[in-house]
């Protein structure tokens, strides 16, 4: 019995393109697999809009909480079916943790840029890291850097999103990061009772 249905798996169309059973998985797998990946990464929908719109507010500028919602899901949704029809591969990519405080803190809030000219920035950085990747230098640097240093950006990325949290919560009223004319104002106590209204 057992032994048909793996046969019938193996005609299946999921099993000709993904090779299911050469990789030693099944499709029960694979699903349990993808969701897990999505309640791991799924905090990137709201981290995402809150780290950009508190940067734009600081800067002076407006920008819509639901848009910047959508338009992260939808990246990620673009990305990762690439991923998984295109190349084949079962990564889950979404919009990364990191450039985004780039885009809020340093871009908009420390160099005055608006939203599109911190956008325009990304696009550029992003040609950049698709043609060292295309050249094989991607490979080249990631072997050249220290497993220390590998290390430490897994903390760091780990400690910034406590950071948020923090915040967020009310623990401090100034998000950390956030520049002002060059320099980084020391984080002040805030009042958890805060949380609700400013919501």
């Amino acid at each position: 019995m057992a032994d048909v249905a793996l046969e019938r798996e193996r005609g299946s169309a999921l099993e000709r393109w993904f090779h299911l059973t050469e990789r030693r998985t099944d499709v029960g797998t694979e699903v349990r697999a993808g969701l897990t990946t999505f309640m791991v990464m799924s905090y990137i929908i709201v981290v995402n809009p809150v780290i950009l719109t508190t940067g734009a507010t600081i800067a002076g500028q407006d920008l819509s909480f639901p848009a910047i919602v959508t338009s992260t899901c939808l990246v990620a949704v673009v990305m990762c079916l690439a991923m998984g029809w295109w190349a084949n591969v079962p990564f889950a990519l979404a919009p990364g943790l990191g450039i985004n405080a780039v885009v809020a803190f340093q871009l908009m809030v420390g160099l005055k840029y608006t939203f599109a000219e911190a956008m325009g920035v990304i696009l550029l950085e992003g040609l950049l890291i698709t043609i060292l990747v295309l050249t094989g230098l991607r490979q080249w640097v990631l072997h050249a850097l220290p497993l220390a240093l590998k290390l430490a950006i897994g903390a760091g990325i780990g400690l910034f999103i406590f950071s948020i949290g923090a915040y967020e919560a009310g623990f401090y009223a100034v998000p950390l990061g956030a520049t002002q004319g060059g320099t980084v104002p020391p984080p002040t106590a805030g009042v958890l009772g805060n949380f609700s209204a400013r919501r």
